[in-house]
């Protein structure tokens, strides 16, 4: 394996030595092997830190799945070797292009400002904010991923192994920690706004921009860059305004992701040549395993309908941001139309979010039906007003299915003739009594 972790390098193989070199005898004074190499003292003395360093953060990392200090540490030394460190001093041109995004997004929804707070995050700033988020989506994943296979032992084998088990698995945690560092390294160099990935990974109400990945995603887009960077801001601030006045929509997100996690199976057939790969005092090993597939989760009934309700989810709050911000800045910004089917084509392809879940978990966060859930709220507002489209986020059930993105012409026909405009909630009660009432009275009283 020529890509070692943790900056070591290779062992020398004990075949390859002299004939005279038991003892240590052919070493000349001074620390000159045979071959004519110095042998590094210093490099020695920093690899053993860098070993107790490790054992020392499995060991403190709190017994969790995913060793998240080395995570974020892997993160962070990977952005500041890149100049992920910039763009904090731009606060100022941050908050006024949320402050005119918010002004011009007033009249195209009726739900008010979410962003109490906008702030310049560099890359460094995206990884320490969003962490926590990360924390919540990837322990469930992890826990079943590298729990899976010990569950799987029979009880001797468990019993044979003693502490080994438990230093395997801080192996395990070093090991997750290691790939959600380099995947959040390579995220956070290029996410633009805190929302990118679509879901609400930064804190509740602050409205985020990050600069220095704004500047290298206009490099190529022949658009002025303060246009560019009012347009990411109304994007932004629409997602904010879902998030804070929707409550059950943050939570509705992470949640089926979590879901998705609980359902993760893992073939314990593949768990016994898995067994023959792992040196557990080698984290390398461990982490080649994960990459290798054998723990690659088999995808369950359960997870493809979760993965369907998130792909849902995910397409209908992007497409109600594309029509919002559309209507709120189109006639202002001459390349707000080439900026959205930029967008739109950067999150209907994949983009670095989809890579990230795809490697770890399988799950990805593709909104594929973004250009539909665009039209079914273009075609509810235009029929039935903003007042409408916007109230049928007042509650989960109220929101177009699956099934309404493949004929948005009868969602918005079936809406009208509801009357669901005039107090959706009122509606939605009325419906669950009947539906309760036919129950009680059975099939045949329907």
């Amino acid at each position: 394996m020529t890509d070692l972790p943790f900056g070591f390098n290779p062992s020398p193989n004990p075949d390859d030595r002299g004939e005279g070199s038991s003892g240590g005898g052919n070493t000349p004074p001074g620390g000159m092997p045979p071959g004519g190499v110095p042998f590094d003292m210093g490099q020695l003395g920093q690899m053993l830190s860098q070993l107790g360093q490790m054992l020392s953060q499995a060991q403190t990392s709190g017994g969790g799945p995913v060793n998240y200090e080395l995570a974020k540490q892997i993160a962070l030394q990977q952005l500041a070797q890149s100049g992920g460190t910039a763009g904090a001093d731009q606060t100022s041109a941050v908050t006024d292009a949320v402050h005119l995004a918010e002004m011009w997004l007033d009249p195209a929804t009726t739900l008010p400002a979410g962003a109490r707070v906008a702030k310049a995050w560099s890359a460094t700033d995206w990884v320490n904010e969003t962490l926590s988020t990360w924390q919540r989506l990837f322990d469930p994943v992890a826990q079943r991923v590298s729990g899976a296979w010990v569950d799987a032992l029979p009880a001797e084998a468990k019993a044979a192994a003693g502490p080994m088990l438990a230093m395997v698995g801080q192996m395990g945690g070093m090991a997750f920690g290691s790939q959600l560092g380099n995947a959040l390294a390579q995220l956070a160099a290029e996410v633009v706004t805190s929302t990118d990935v679509g879901l609400p990974l930064g804190p509740e109400g602050t409205a985020a921009l990050l600069p220095a990945n704004i500047e290298k995603f206009t490099g190529g887009l022949e658009r002025p860059a303060s246009e560019v960077i009012v347009f990411l801001a109304a994007r932004e601030a629409a997602h904010q305004r879902l998030f804070t006045h929707v409550p059950w929509l943050r939570q509705r997100l992470l949640a089926t992701v979590e879901e998705f996690a609980r359902g993760i199976k893992v073939d314990t057939a593949a768990l016994e040549q898995l067994a023959t790969q792992i040196d557990p005092s080698n984290p390398a090993s461990i982490e080649d395993a994960m990459r290798s597939g054998l723990l690659e989760p088999q995808t369950t009934p359960e997870q493809k309908a979760a993965l369907t309700r998130l792909e849902t989810l995910l397409a209908l709050v992007e497409g109600w941001v594309d029509v919002v911000v559309g209507d709120a800045v189109g006639e202002r910004l001459p390349g707000a139309e080439a900026l959205r089917e930029t967008l739109r084509r950067r999150r209907a392809s994949g983009g670095p979010a989809e890579q990230t879940f795809a490697t770890l978990v399988g799950l990805e966060l593709r909104p594929r039906r973004l250009r539909a859930a665009a039209a079914l709220w273009r075609l509810v507002g235009d029929q039935h007003g903003i007042e409408t489209r916007d109230g049928l986020w007042a509650h989960p059930d109220l929101i177009p299915t699956t099934e309404d993105l493949d004929d948005p012409m009868e969602f918005a026909e079936r809406l009208g003739g509801s009357q669901l405009g005039d107090d959706p909630i009122a509606e939605l009660e009325r419906t669950e009594r009947e539906e309760k009432e036919r129950g009680e009275n059975g099939p045949d009283q329907s």
